[in-house]
Parts: structure tokens; sequence; C-alpha cells
């Protein structure tokens, strides 16, 4: 009897740890901005080492293996050729998600049908156990279409009634807040990130000798913060 508990225990954790591990692997891991701190892409790793990108109003950009998982940085962004199971939706499913990626691996993807609001068909709906939801209609003009939340991570965005050099940017990632310089500022900088959460960024100015200009001075490129990687291309 005791034996059996112990083996019941055992089946039981490793059951809630393989649940916990594919939960988190279909969640966000990574949020890249680019040069001018736009959003370049959000990325999500699955199983064996394949990474998904997607872009701000969820749609897949690209997918393969990162071999850098566990060994150091990506930099390049360059994925290798994913050779685990990659399958389809056919040409008799609906007209907004035919041929896109239905599985990669055992993750499965879906998609707003063509019967669903216009500004919805064809983006994300889900991959794995995370939804997805999107800024509507009567949301500001410079945000509508851009993903609301996946799963329970809510995303904001600054907005055209905010400064001219940073309206439409990444706002917020959950608790995560983001800051940028402003149109007022130095030229060679405004527009850039200025600070995610407690990390600040500051650049070299138009004061400084001109193949410095906007050139990160200080903060790290790459930063884990509230459990998602930044990665800046400043």
């Amino acid at each position: 009897m005791i034996k059996y508990n112990v083996m019941k225990k055992l089946f039981l954790a490793i059951i809630i740890n393989l649940s916990v591990m594919v939960a988190l692997a279909q969640t966000i891991t990574k949020i890249t901005l680019a040069n001018n701190s736009n959003l370049e892409q959000i990325s999500f790793e699955l199983n064996d080492k394949a990474v998904l990108n997607i872009s701000k109003d969820g749609k897949v950009i690209n997918w393969g293996v990162d071999d850098f998982i566990g060994r150091g940085e990506n930099y390049s962004g360059k994925l290798a050729s994913y050779v685990g199971r990659v399958e389809y939706y056919s040409a008799a499913d609906n007209e907004s998600f035919r041929d896109k990626v239905k599985y990669l691996g055992s993750t499965l993807f879906t998609y707003y049908a063509s019967y669903e609001n216009e500004l919805l068909k064809g983006k994300i709906k889900s991959i794995g156990q995370n939804g997805f939801d999107y800024y509507g209609n009567y949301d500001d003009a410079s945000i509508k279409g851009n993903i609301k939340s996946i799963g329970e991570v809510s995303i904001t965005w600054f907005t055209s009634i905010d400064n001219e050099a940073y309206k439409g940017k990444l706002k917020s990632v959950g608790p995560t807040l983001l800051t940028y310089y402003a149109s007022f500022e130095d030229a060679a900088f405004k527009g850039k990130i200025k600070s995610i959460d407690r990390l600040s960024f500051t650049y070299y100015s138009s004061f400084d000798r001109s193949n410095y200009w906007g050139a990160l001075k200080s903060g790290s490129p790459f930063s884990v913060i509230n459990g998602i990687k930044f990665f800046t291309k400043n």
C-alpha cells in the first residue's frame, strides 16, 4: 500500500509538471523591439525548441528551431528548419484559415473565421490553451486590430492622443510597463525605448560623434522581466 501511494504521488507529480510545461510553452516568451522601438514580433517557445513568431496584429510571421535556446542569445533571430509535425488547414476548411498552420508538434492553432468580425477574420484565435483578443472597430485607430490579450496577459498600446514619437507603440505586457523618449527630446533618440519596467536605456545624442548618434549607451539589449525576455535592437 505504501509503495502504491508513493507511485501514485509520483505519477501525479509528473502529470502536473508536464501540464505546467505545456502551458508555459504556449505563452509569450520573447518580445522583440526593432531599432526604432516599434514592436517587431512576439515569440512563443513550443516543443522541441520550436519557436513561433507573430506580428502585433495576430498574424504568423515564421517558425523554426532556435538552436541558441539554453546556450546563449540569438542576436540574428535566424531559425533553423523545424522537422517536427507540421499540419495545415485544408481547402475544405473555412476560407479565412485554409492553408494556415494547424499544428506545430502537439500545439493546435485556431483562427477567426470569415463569418466573424471583418476586422478579426484570419487572425490567430488561439495557440494551444491561450485565446487571443484584439482591439476592435470602436477603439483608437492607431491600435485597431492590434492584440489586446493573449491568455491572461493583457497588452496595451499608446494611442493617437499620446506623444507623436510613441503613439501606436507597445505600452504594457501584463504588469510590465514600457516608456519611450518623446518627440521634443534629442532627435538622435526620440521615439526609442526609454525604459522597460525598472530597466532604463540611454543613447548617444546629436552632440556626440555622428557615427554614435542614437546608438545604445546604457541598458541591456536582452533582459528578462516578469518572466518574458525583451530584445531591443538599439
